[in-house]
């Protein structure tokens, strides 16, 4: 699977962006799909994950409410809504892709994408 996120930027604190992933390579319908990002001197960390079906979902608790995962399996794409931004979320965002499980473990991943939020 070859993710490509697009999307990021910079934005200022309480705004909102949505992030997109672009799939290709295979039965990107049976596939689970995730969101993680990593900030400069962390580790990456899970945002919010989705299974294949789209019928379930999950989300780290600091965006819970904030960010809703989509996707849309007809244009083998998945998104990262996220509003009410917070500059703790400032960090590169990255798609990733299961056959399993939408908690993982990952197998593909994309280049990721830069969010920044300002105060």
């Amino acid at each position: 699977v070859q993710l490509v996120e697009s999307g990021g930027g910079l934005v200022q604190a309480g705004g909102s962006l949505r992030l997109s992933c672009a799939a290709s390579g295979r039965t990107f319908s049976r596939t689970a799909m995730g969101w993680f990002r990593q900030a400069p001197g962390k580790e990456r960390e899970f945002v919010a994950g989705m299974t294949w079906s789209g019928g379930g979902t999950g989300y780290a608790d600091s965006v819970k409410g904030r960010f809703t995962i989509s996707r849309d399996n007809a244009k083998n794409s998945v998104y990262l809504q996220m509003n009410s931004l917070k500059p703790e979320d400032t960090a590169v965002y990255y798609c990733a892709a299961n056959s399993g499980s939408y908690r993982g473990p990952y197998d593909y991943w994309g280049q990721g994408t830069q969010v920044t939020v300002s105060s």
